[in-house]
């Protein structure tokens, strides 16, 4: 979760320097490559047929669409405005694993899960005047595909360690994102900064690939539903990295909103989420 609140400034950094289109395949590109050859020097064999549907879910949903959008979005949205779809993306997240395992969390679960979604969605728009920017339906449609391919993913861990879920779900992927980069180079403008090729290579290592190796191996340890609401937390640190790396102005209402949060996954942590 530490990792991915720095994915909103990482991106901000690499716009810089590429267009949004470029972004997301050079990510793609790298982790595959990097996954690719982890995955051949530890000769881990292919996952059964079963797997793949799945993984094709992270794949689209965690490498393709979720960095697509988001980058689309930060063209026109500050941060603390995108930081919008991390604070729905636990509930959303919960609810797409509760379809698909068949799980019935307690009331309790579920009122915990909404109260925090709405105190961290009420403060990043109060951060941005509650404003609707052009990126919304970017930002709506990043949340759907990440939530999907975050519950899936949790669901794969149970079944293969969380390493090999990402993996093979950026290689599964590279003929798209390597596709994207030979289209999207020749058409959009590249000024490779210092700063955009720091934020390029953050969000191929760990946006896109280190991180979500722990995030899977913690699913699968103590359920998706648990685990998603961990999250929570995600778009207030997203907002602390940018006060300290794009400059933005941290608001007093920070602090309260942050308490309140912790609350709220301390509730969900205890709750009854089994069926």
């Amino acid at each position: 979760m530490v990792s991915f609140s720095v994915s909103f400034p990482a991106t901000a950094w690499a716009l810089e320097g590429f267009g949004p289109w470029t972004v997301t395949g050079v990510r793609g590109v790298l982790a595959g490559l990097l996954a690719a050859a982890m995955l051949l020097a530890l000769r881990i064999p292919l996952p059964g047929r079963q797997h793949w549907p799945g993984l094709l879910v992270v794949a689209g949903g965690c490498v393709l669409g979720f960095p697509l959008l988001t980058a689309l979005a930060l063209q026109t949205s500050s941060t603390a405005h995108s930081a919008v779809v991390i604070g729905a993306l636990p509930l959303a997240t919960a609810a797409v694993s509760a379809a698909l395992t068949g799980k019935r969390p307690s009331g309790l679960f579920w009122g915990a899960a909404l109260l925090g979604a709405v105190a961290t969605v009420a403060f990043t728009l109060h951060r941005s005047d509650g404003t609707p920017t052009t990126g919304d339906l970017f930002l709506f449609g990043a949340l759907l595909l990440c939530a999907a391919g975050y519950a899936e993913g949790g669901r794969l861990a149970r079944h293969m360690p969380g390493w090999h879920v990402i993996s093979w779900a950026v290689v599964a992927a590279l003929p798209c994102t390597a596709l994207t980069v030979l289209l999207a180079l020749p058409w959009e403008p590249v000024h490779p900064t210092a700063k955009a090729v720091t934020g390029m290579v953050y969000l191929a290592a760990v946006s896109q690939f280190a991180g979500f190796i722990a995030w899977y191996r913690g699913m699968a340890v103590i359920g998706v539903l648990r685990a998603s609401q961990i999250q929570l937390a995600q778009p207030l640190l997203t907002l602390l990295w940018a006060v300290l790396l794009i400059g933005e102005t941290l608001s007093p209402s920070a602090p309260v909103t942050a308490l309140l949060v912790v609350g709220c996954i301390a509730v969900t942590q205890r709750a009854r989420t089994h069926a």
